[in-house]
C-alpha cells in the first residue's frame, strides 16, 4: 500500500494496491445504524437544514447509479456528522452543528449531479415526518 503524506496520520489520503482510495477517518466512522440513531435522537437540535442535507446524502448512497467515489465522499461527510469528535461539539448551544452543516454542504455540492428526484422525494418525505411540511415551495 502506498500512502501520500504522513503515513502515521489517520486522515492522510492513501490508496490501496488497486489505486482506489482507502476509507478516510470519517468514512470509517459511518454506519447506517449510527446515522439513523443520531438523526432520530438529535434531528430537532440539529435543525431542518442539517437534517435535509444529511438525508439527501444518505438517500443518494442508496442509488445504484452513484459511483464509488461519490459514495466515499458522502460516507465521509455522514461519518463526520455522526462522530462524537468533531470541530465544534454538537452540544454547544447555537453553533454546535455549524461545522456539520458546512461538511454536509460541501459534500452535497460535490455530488449534486447524483441527487435526483427520487432522492429528493425520499428525503422530503422523511423531513416532513419529523418537521412537518415546509412553507417553502
Amino acid at each position: 500500500m502506498s500512502t501520500k503524506g504522513n503515513p502515521d496520520d489517520a486522515s492522510a489520503s492513501s490508496q490501496n494496491d488497486t489505486g482506489n482510495p482507502e476509507p478516510g477517518i470519517y468514512e470509517r466512522e459511518y454506519s447506517e445504524s449510527g446515522f439513523w440513531r443520531k438523526l432520530s435522537k438529535y434531528a430537532v437540535h440539529a435543525g431542518r437544514d442539517v437534517v435535509e442535507k444529511a438525508l439527501l446524502l444518505y438517500y443518494a448512497t442508496q442509488q445504484d447509479s452513484v459511483p464509488a467515489w461519490a459514495k466515499a465522499a458522502i460516507y465521509g461527510a455522514l461519518g463526520y456528522f455522526i462522530t462524537l469528535t468533531d470541530a465544534i461539539p454538537d452540544i454547544t448551544p447555537l453553533v454546535g452543528y455549524a461545522d456539520d452543516l458546512g461538511v454536509l454542504t460541501v459534500a452535497l455540492a460535490t455530488v449534486a449531479v447524483h441527487i435526483n428526484d427520487d432522492v429528493r422525494s425520499k428525503a422530503r418525505g422523511k423531513l416532513e415526518a419529523w418537521f412537518g411540511r415546509s412553507e417553502e415551495p
